[in-house]
């Protein structure tokens, strides 16, 4: 799951929205026949599902008091899963399904953008000003490799499932009155400026994001696949990391009803100072991690059957299960 924050698509979110409601309308533009209006997709948001173009860029525009030339009146926020995340979604309801079903978690990722303030009176999508569009393609761009490379040019199609959802949100909630910047990323830490822009944690509001989605569709997510972990291997410490691939090459003998998610949450808030600490805090806690490193895998070949590699693995399970309880 791809969700990020950013100005604009246009490079500018200081002025109207105009111009990014006008980008955003562009596999609309290319649509032409008879059957135009049926094929015509509104923009939505979590009370409606019809709003035309004029009527977001008006509402966005002008909800900014006392906002002043230079400040962001809006923001973009880009909701795209993966090919996986919209194989598993197709199964299930089939495109036009899915495309409903898109909104629906799109509805909900801004309950937790509205969540993540941790502002009063900001609570839900409701408490926002903002307008969702369904794209169904994306196109290569001059950053891409592959238009580097030549095998693609700017402004073809990309290859397979693409569908996502950009949103538009301003900055002011929806009663005008109350300044909320996902720039502002102090977590807390700056008191006196969380009060006025509410703090934001970027990294709790993706993770918040793939939570929704694998609970709202029952999707499996391998550990690889989780935000954190890939979060971690790329931003973390080598410590960090090292503890994190630890939990990736246990995942197989560590029972699915211990919380992986709370060691990997751990992990990522710097809990641990090396492996052994992890191992040992993990113990503590009833996850048994140690037992299942130093349990020795060497059997006598007399005494070994072709039944006992998966009993051993059974035991395993067992042991660990009895430590979580």
């Amino acid at each position: 799951m791809y969700i990020n924050i950013t100005a604009s698509e246009t490079g500018n979110n200081k002025g109207s929205s105009g111009a990014l409601v006008n980008y955003l309308e562009k596999e609309n533009n290319s649509k032409t026949g008879k059957n135009l209006e049926q094929h015509h997709e509104n923009w939505f948001n979590g009370v409606r599902n019809n709003v035309k173009r004029q009527e977001v860029r008006v509402k966005i525009d002008n909800n900014i008091a006392k906002l002043c030339r230079d400040d962001s009146k809006f923001f973009l926020i880009n909701i795209s899963p993966s090919q996986k995340e919209l194989e598993h979604l197709y199964k299930q309801y089939g495109e036009s399904g899915a495309k409903e079903k898109l909104k629906e978690f799109a509805v909900k990722v801004m309950d937790e953008y509205a969540k993540n303030f941790k502002r009063s009176g900001i609570h839900t999508n409701t408490d926002l000003l903002w307008f969702g569009k369904v794209e169904k393609y994306r196109y290569y761009k001059h950053t891409d490799k592959e238009v580097k490379n030549g095998t693609k040019l700017k402004g073809d199609r990309k290859e397979g499932r693409q569908m996502h959802v950009q949103v538009i949100v301003s900055r002011k909630d929806l009663s005008n009155k109350i300044k909320l910047s996902p720039q502002n990323t102090s977590k807390g830490k700056n008191e006196k400026h969380s009060a006025k822009l509410g703090q934001f944690n970027r990294s709790a509001f993706k993770e918040s994001g793939e939570e929704v989605f694998d609970k709202l569709f029952q999707f499996e997510r391998g550990l690889k696949d989780k935000f954190i972990y890939a979060n971690v291997m790329e931003n973390g410490t080598p410590e960090q990391k090292t503890q994190m691939q630890m939990i990736f090459a246990l995942s197989t003998d560590i029972s699915r009803d211990i919380s992986i998610d709370s060691l990997m949450k751990g992990i990522s808030d710097g809990l641990f100072a090396n492996v052994t600490d992890m191992m040992t805090i993990a113990k503590d806690a009833g996850i048994g991690l140690l037992e299942i490193l130093m349990e020795p895998t060497y059997q006598s070949p007399q005494t070994d059957s072709a039944e006992e590699p998966e009993k051993r693995r059974r035991k395993k399970l067992q042991k660990s299960q009895g430590l979580s309880r």
